[in-house]
């Protein structure tokens, strides 16, 4: 068996396992600001407040899916 092959299989194993588990981290705006002038992922639903508390169904700005992982 190749070592990807090998690699895959030792992640199957572990589907529906909890892995790698890590204290909680507070997403604030800043962090989401500043995560999207790296991406340069500038929508509004992200780094606007304003607009996307009066245009988005969420009430206000939400983190980048990425952002979160």
């Amino acid at each position: 068996m190749t070592e990807l092959g090998k690699m895959v299989d030792s992640l199957q194993g572990k589907i529906g396992q909890e892995i790698g588990v890590s204290e909680w981290v507070l997403i604030n705006q800043a962090m989401i600001d500043k995560f999207a002038d790296v991406t340069m992922d500038h929508q509004f639903i992200h780094v606007d407040p304003s607009r996307a508390r009066d245009e988005s169904p969420f009430g206000g700005t939400i983190a980048h899916g990425f952002l979160t992982l």
